[in-house]
């Protein structure tokens, strides 16, 4: 084959650039993804107009977004790159005999109670898949999931991002939690009760803002007790009667001690949890299956 062909083979980190840049509108912001410095992104995009032979990027203000003929190689440079995932995940069990990794992240009461199963199941399906779950709070999980150092995000909604591809999967009960014996209204506490009540709760995140929203009156801020970090240990301290909370009912439903008091609240309260993915992400096959298996996660 002539010397000239192999000259004019697409670099795929090139491509790889090219797409970082123009999602995200910015060379800084793509050499902060890719662990580089602004010239080296520069030059990368630089390189790969010089081989095509055309420009593909231009400034619109502080803005740097794709020409016409940059449009154009998008979708090509997408492909491509699938494909390339595609032929490297294919010779994963030639290499290592692995049957691949799925990188999740998730809030506290998913990875605890829900991711478990559905990792379960995608194991007892492919006994080689190699899977690790980071914990989190929803924007750092995202954050992550942009920067593709996570392949999966199990977050409760809403969860936003024009790179993202959101499906909700599972719809829960937030519960009221009181110590054990503690006498509940008939028909569940309401939002005056509740208020009145000491409340422990968890900080921050989507959950915590549906919460202060069921509980809001006119002209009352929500100022709980005291504000936590983690579920189990509002648990622990409502068992021992330090308060009463609202909490998702998977993180509930298994008190076998009997420590606590639930019941649901009037009107009822829930929350949905979704998959996110990247829209760009190449569903390998363990990806696929951990897919399938959290779509079929039932109570």
């Amino acid at each position: 084959m002539h010397k000239d062909f192999f000259g004019m083979l697409l670099n795929l980190d090139q491509l790889a650039t090219f797409i970082n840049v123009t999602d995200l509108g910015s060379f800084t912001a793509a050499a902060d993804k890719e662990g580089v410095t602004q010239p080296a992104v520069s030059l990368q995009i630089k390189g790969l107009e010089q081989r095509l032979g055309v420009r593909l990027i231009e400034r619109v203000g502080r803005q740097a977004q794709p020409t016409a003929a940059g449009i154009d190689l998008l979708s090509h440079a997408r492909r491509l790159l699938q494909q390339a995932a595609a032929a490297e995940e294919a010779m994963m069990p030639h290499r290592d005999s692995s049957s691949g990794r799925v990188r999740i992240g998730s809030g506290g009461t998913a990875s605890i109670h829900l991711l478990p199963r559905a990792i379960a199941a995608a194991r007892q399906s492919m006994p080689g898949l190699e899977i690790t779950v980071s914990i989190g709070n929803a924007d750092d999980i995202l954050r992550n999931l942009e920067a593709n150092s996570l392949d999966i995000a199990v977050v409760a909604l809403p969860a936003s991002g024009r790179n993202f591809e959101i499906e909700p999967f599972y719809e829960e009960e937030l519960l009221a939690v009181a110590p054990a014996g503690s006498p509940v209204p008939k028909g569940g506490p309401d939002a005056a009760f509740m208020r009145d009540r000491t409340l422990l709760l968890y900080e921050g995140g989507n959950t915590r803002r549906a919460i202060d929203a069921w509980l809001a009156a006119p002209d009352t801020r929500i100022r709980p007790a005291m504000e936590f970090g983690s579920i189990e240990a509002i648990k622990e301290l409502v068992a021992v009667g330090l308060g009463w909370s609202i909490l998702p009912g998977l993180a509930v439903k298994r008190d076998r001690a009997g420590l606590l008091t639930t019941s649901s609240l009037r009107p009822k309260l829930t929350r949905r949890l979704g998959i996110v993915l990247r829209r760009d992400k190449h569903l390998t096959r363990g990806l696929r299956e951990m897919i399938k298996c959290l779509r079929a996660f039932e109570d």
